[in-house]
This record gives structure tokens, C-alpha cells and sequence, in this order.
């Protein structure tokens, strides 16, 4: 019997010694130095921001986990890490309607040293005097051309232009298009654009950014405010034709029949493109790494060239690139207060250190909106300095990112999936149009 209670005492001890150790556990995590957890959006940017967190971790001691998302599931996947006790501390919304989606989560930063850096205030997203969101990146997309092989089809007996600036809309395009097509042989290419890739998750590049330049054009000659979402509810979709127009020749003037587009992904399409077998794809700046880093690569620097967008829009020979960002970064309000202040510190250190900025700038490529960037510190890579130029170039109008207020995910989604069955002659344009303008207007209202 008094082995029992002997024994009975002992487990209480332990018991007790459990939960109190359990306790003390706890109180130490959320009075500690806290970590960093940032949730990455850009499968294509892993390897840097992982090479990143070891240093800044071998630096100051702070542990920084990067954790980056497939492509095309950023949102589904944030919804997941968000959950846990272990959640995100930084993590990237795309504009006001990724705002709306995860304001309960965003800290106001405000009083933060990071956006007492940014150059120009109202980049940031803002609301009600605070400020939830922080751009970090301001980047540009257009049709991206290695003009050495341009070069060479102008020298050819016949062809239509002389040099690539003699290309300033659609019409010239698309005859220059369509000749390279017939004189690939002579050109050593495929064909002139590379794979245009709709295989699920990897058909951002139409459903987004391919599709910003009409809906640009419809908000504007519509005086749409993009601050109301009554005003942005529905959408005619009126300038699907010119979509149609440039849609169309990267179909059919690719290295690829349009029935295989289905099974193609951007690294793929990158890929064809930094080995010479297509002239010309539709990316951004950031994809310059993807070029130089493609084995037997044979795309030199000084060859990449940026030519905007054309659809056959009237006056489109002052048109510029899409610039823009859809990168904000915010910091996890329901993280600990030691976490928020780590995770602060290390995004202070990225921008404003000459370790974290070289990074920036190097390695990541990123032109950023923040004003402790010297020149010489700003990207040097070609596709980042022709952004840069078209920026400051006044005789052009740039195409600024509208996309940010499209209404889901899903939207984008069904949009893929409309062009996809398009390319593959299942759903006509007519349908294509009708689904994007349906899908638009549902997922606005399932959203308000």
C-alpha cells in the first residue's frame, strides 16, 4: 500500500514537473529572440532566398526558414501554413485584393524603418491610415528577343525589317512574325516564339499578364476606378480581339504544335528560348536568371532585347512594357512579438546592408522602390537595365499592372483553362471570351 502512494506521489511530481516544464517552454519560445519564417511566392527565386537565410542565420544567429510555393498555388498553400502554430511571419500578398484576403493577418507597419525607406509612399497598400503592405520589387514583362537572331533574319534576302526598332505595333509584328516563321530553317530555329506553356499552374504568363494589356486598355477607356469594386464587379472584356491577335501567333509561329501546349511549362518555354530554338518569349526581368542559367545556354547578354506587347491597339507606337508589382510583403500579426521584430530586422538587413543589398540586386535582380539603393548597387542584368530604361523613357507610356485587382485565383484559373481548351481547338474564342467575363463577375461577387 505504501508503494502505491509512494508510486501515486510520484507520478503526480512528475505530472506536475511536465506541465510546468511544458510552461516554461512556452514562456521562453514567446520571450526569445523569435525567428524568421517567410513564405516565398517565386518558385524560380528558392535558391537565392535559401543561400540568403543560411547567411543572415550564420550572421546573427536568428534562424530564417524559407519556404517557397509551387507555382500557381501560393494562395492555397499560404491558407495551409497560415494555420499552423508554426505559421509564416513574412508572407507576400499581390495587390488590393490580396489585401482584402489576408488583412485579419497583416501587422501595420507603418512606424517601420523598411517603409520609411520607400521612395514613393503610395506604392504601399494602405488602409485607414495604416499601412499593411510593402513593395519590394517593382518589375517589368513584354516580349523578350535574342536579337542576334533577329540580326540575322534582317540580313536575309526579303525580310521586312531592317533592325528590330523598326517594329513599333502589331501589324509590323505580326508580318515579321510570320516571315521568320517561313525562314526558320535559314534562321537555325523551331520556331520563332518559344512553347506557350498551359499546362495547369504554369499559364500565368496569358491568363495574367498576357491579358493585363487589354483589360489595361478597357479600364482606361472606361475611366474604371480601380479603387472601387463596385466599378471593377464586371468586365466586357471588350478588347478580347486584340488578346486573340497576339495570342494566336504565339501559338502558331512556335516551336511547338498548339495541340502540346497543354504539357509545357515556363522552365520549358525559358529553356527553348536560352538554346536558340525560338527568337522570341513573353516574360519578365526576372527570367534573365532562368536564361543564364539554362545549361549550353548560347543567349549572350548583350543579344537580349525587350519589345512591348502589341495587340493591334490604336496609337500602341508610343506604347511601353507592363510595369508594375504585384510583390508586397507583410509581416504576420498573430506571430509573437519577438518574431515580428526578427523577421523586421531581417528584411531591414536585405535592403539597407551591403551584404543584403548585393543580394538584392545580383542575385535576385531585383529593381526596387526603395531609396538606399545607389546607382551602382541597382541590378546590371540587361533585362533589369531595359526596364529601368523604359521607366524613365517619357516619350512612352508604360502598361501599369491592373492585374492586382483581378478577383481570384480561380478566375485566373478558369481563364487558363478556357485558353487551353482554345489552343486545342475544343472551345472557340467566342466561349473563351464569354467564360472570362461569366468568371470574372462570379468570383467579384462571391468576393464582396
Amino acid at each position: 500500500m505504501k508503494c502505491k502512494k509512494a508510486a501515486s506521489m510520484l507520478a503526480i511530481v512528475l505530472l506536475l514537473g511536465g506541465f510546468m516544464a511544458l510552461s516554461c517552454s512556452r514562456e521562453s519560445a514567446d520571450s526569445g529572440s523569435g525567428g524568421v519564417y517567410f513564405f516565398n511566392f517565386k518558385p524560380e527565386q528558392d535558391a537565392v532566398y535559401q543561400t540568403i537565410a543560411k547567411e543572415y542565420t550564420a550572421k546573427t544567429g536568428v534562424p530564417v526558414k524559407v519556404v517557397t510555393a509551387a507555382s500557381g498555388t501560393y494562395e492555397q498553400q499560404l491558407r495551409s501554413e497560415i494555420a499552423k502554430i508554426d505559421a509564416p511571419t513574412i508572407f507576400q500578398i499581390n495587390g488590393p485584393v490580396g489585401y482584402a484576403s489576408w488583412k485579419n493577418y497583416t501587422a501595420d507597419l507603418s512606424g517601420s524603418e523598411i517603409y520609411s525607406h520607400l521612395a514613393d509612399k503610395s506604392l504601399a497598400i494602405s488602409d485607414n491610415g495604416g499601412v499593411y503592405g510593402i513593395p519590394f520589387a517593382v518589375e517589368g514583362y513584354g516580349i523578350i528577343v535574342n536579337n542576334k537572331i533577329m540580326n540575322a533574319y534582317a540580313a536575309l534576302p526579303g525580310a521586312k525589317i531592317k533592325s528590330l526598332d523598326e517594329i513599333k505595333n502589331f501589324a509590323k509584328f505580326k508580318e515579321v512574325v510570320e516571315d521568320m516563321q517561313s525562314k526558320k530553317a535559314a534562321l537555325g530555329i523551331d520556331g520563332v516564339f518559344a512553347s506557350t506553356s498551359l499546362l495547369p499552374g504554369e499559364d500565368w504568363r496569358w491568363q495574367t499578364h498576357l491579358s493585363n494589356v487589354p483589360i489595361y486598355y478597357e479600364f482606361r477607356d472606361n475611366n474604371v476606378d480601380l479603387s472601387s469594386s463596385a466599378a471593377t464587379a464586371t468586365i466586357k472584356f471588350q478588347y478580347a480581339e486584340n488578346f486573340k491577335n497576339i495570342f494566336d501567333l504565339y501559338l502558331n509561329y512556335s516551336t511547338i504544335d498548339k495541340a502540346m501546349t497543354g504539357s509545357r511549362t515556363v522552365d520549358d518555354s525559358m529553356a527553348e528560348f536560352a538554346l536558340g530554338r525560338a527568337a522570341m518569349v513573353q516574360n519578365g526581368n526576372w527570367a534573365y536568371g532562368q536564361i543564364a542559367g539554362v545549361s549550353g545556354n548560347t543567349v549572350q547578354p548583350e543579344d537580349v532585347r525587350f519589345i512591348p506587347i502589341y495587340t493591334g491597339m490604336p496609337g500602341e507606337e508610343t506604347q511601353g512594357l507592363c510595369i508594375g508589382t504585384e510583390n508586397f510583403f507583410c509581416i504576420n500579426k498573430n506571430a509573437s512579438a519577438a518574431s515580428q521584430k526578427a523577421s523586421l530586422d531581417f528584411m531591414n538587413w536585405l535592403y539597407t546592408s551591403p551584404e543584403g543589398k548585393a543580394h538584392v540586386s545580383k542575385d535576385l535582380g531585383f529593381i526596387v522602390p526603395f531609396d538606399t539603393f545607389t546607382d551602382t548597387e541597382k541590378p546590371a542584368d540587361p533585362l533589369a537595365i531595359q526596364v529601368m530604361a523604359w521607366s524613365a523613357n517619357t516619350a512612352v507610356s508604360n502598361i501599369p499592372w491592373n492585374f492586382t485587382v483581378y478577383p481570384s485565383q480561380q478566375f485566373k484559373d478558369d481563364f487558363g483553362s478556357a485558353l487551353l481548351l482554345y489552343a486545342q481547338g475544343q472551345m472557340s474564342w467566342n466561349a473563351v471570351r464569354d467564360t472570362v467575363i461569366k468568371s470574372w463577375a462570379a468570383e467579384k461577387a462571391a468576393a464582396n
